[in-house]
C-alpha cells in the first residue's frame, strides 16, 4: 500500500458520522419532556409523581449504542477517541445556538415561531456546562464499562455488557447533569429520583437489542472492505 494512503473501516467512519449529528440533536430534543406511558405509571409506586424524561435521552441511549459499537468492533482505545472528538461538534452546536440566538430575528418570523425558537435556543451557562460534563464524564464511563466486561479475551452477552454499561452510566449522566443544572433553583431529589429511574428502564428495554442492529451492520460495512483515500 502506498506510504500515503489512508484506509478507514467503513463502520468507523458511517458510525462516527452518525455519533457527531446525535450529539448536536441531542441538545435540541432536550427541551422536550414526553410521558412514555407504563413508564411513567412507576412514578406513583415509588411515591413521587408520574415520569417525565426530557426527550434527549432518545439520541443520548443511541450515542451509548453507538460508542460501545464501536468498542465491540474497534476496541475500547478507538471508543474513547469518538468520545472525546464528540465534544467538537457538541460545543461548536452550544456556540452556534449562543450566537443564533443573540442575532436579531427577522420581522418577517412570525411571532409564535420566534418565541418558540429563542426559548430552545435559550439555555442557561449551567445548562450548557451540565450537558458537556455529563456527557464527557457518562460516555466514557460507557465505554470504560463496556470494554471491561469484555475483557482481553473478548467476552460473550453482548447485549449484557452494552445494557448495563448503558444503565451505569447513564445514572451518572442524571445525576451530573441535574445536579450541575438545577442545584440551588429548587428541591431536585423528585427530579432525579424520576429521571433515572426513566432513564434506566430505557437503557435495559432498548440498548441491548439496538446494540445486536449497531454491531451487525458495522460487520456488515466492514465486509465491504475499507474506505481508502490517497
Amino acid at each position: 500500500m502506498d506510504a500515503k494512503s489512508v484506509s478507514i473501516p467503513r463502520s468507523l467512519f458511517f458510525l462516527s458520522i452518525f455519533y457527531g449529528g446525535m450529539v448536536c440533536i441531542a441538545g435540541v430534543l432536550g427541551n422536550k419532556q414526553v410521558m412514555l406511558g407504563p413508564i411513567s405509571a412507576l412514578g406513583p409506586l415509588i411515591g413521587i409523581g408520574p415520569l417525565a424524561v426530557e426527550a434527549g435521552i432518545f439520541a443520548f441511549l443511541l450515542l451509548v449504542v453507538v460508542s460501545s459499537a464501536v468498542a465491540e468492533l474497534h476496541g475500547g482505545r478507538v471508543a474513547n477517541q469518538l468520545v472525546r472528538i464528540g465534544f467538537v461538534p457538541l460545543i461548536f452546536s452550544i456556540l452556534l445556538s449562543i450566537v443564533v440566538h443573540a442575532v436579531p430575528a427577522s420581522p418577517d418570523m412570525q411571532p409564535e415561531y420566534r418565541d418558540a425558537i429563542q426559548t430552545v435556543l435559550g439555555g442557561t451557562w449551567r445548562i450548557w456546562l451540565g450537558g458537556i460534563v455529563a456527557y464527557g464524564v457518562s460516555q466514557t464511563l460507557n465505554v470504560t464499562i463496556f470494554a471491561r466486561l469484555k475483557g482481553e479475551e473478548g467476552a460473550q452477552l453482548l447485549w449484557f455488557r452494552a445494557g448495563l454499561a448503558s444503565v451505569l452510566s447513564q445514572i451518572v449522566d442524571t445525576l451530573l447533569f441535574v445536579t450541575i443544572a438545577f442545584y440551588g433553583t429548587f428541591p431536585i431529589g423528585e427530579l432525579l429520583a424520576g429521571q433515572m429511574l426513566a432513564k434506566v428502564v430505557l437503557s435495559a428495554l432498548l440498548v441491548p437489542p439496538l446494540i445486536y442492529v449497531a454491531v451487525g451492520f458495522g460487520r456488515r460495512l466492514d465486509a465491504m472492505g475499507p474506505i481508502r483515500s490517497t
